[in-house]
């Protein structure tokens, strides 16, 4: 008994390696072709949307780029008025001041 089913083993792997090394080199013997077909339509869609994830990602980040920049910019005006309006403030004449310290009546 156990002579026979080791005798029967043997083709039985030997056929199933075989059709596993089929599938995985893609020799399946389809002869319409349609599941080619299928890989090549499927391929194409795929292509084109990764593409177009692609696009959305780099708009996206040109976006977050852009209003990045503008809010730098947009802070850089505020602290260049605040700055200005102190180095008036220091300048101008300050007639309280004078009278304080005795300068002017």
């Amino acid at each position: 008994m156990m002579v026979v089913r080791r005798s029967l083993q043997y083709p039985l792997l030997l056929a199933l390696t075989s059709l596993h090394l089929q599938h995985l080199s893609g020799l399946d013997n389809n002869p319409s072709g349609a599941k080619n077909e299928n890989k090549d339509v499927n391929h194409h869609a795929s292509r084109s949307s990764v593409g177009l994830k692609i696009i959305i990602i780099f708009l996206g980040v040109v976006t977050v780029i852009a209003f990045c920049v503008f809010l730098f910019k947009l802070w850089q005006r505020k602290k260049r008025e605040e700055q200005h309006a102190r180095l008036l403030k220091l300048f101008e004449d300050d007639d309280e001041l004078e009278v304080e310290l005795g300068m002017r009546d």
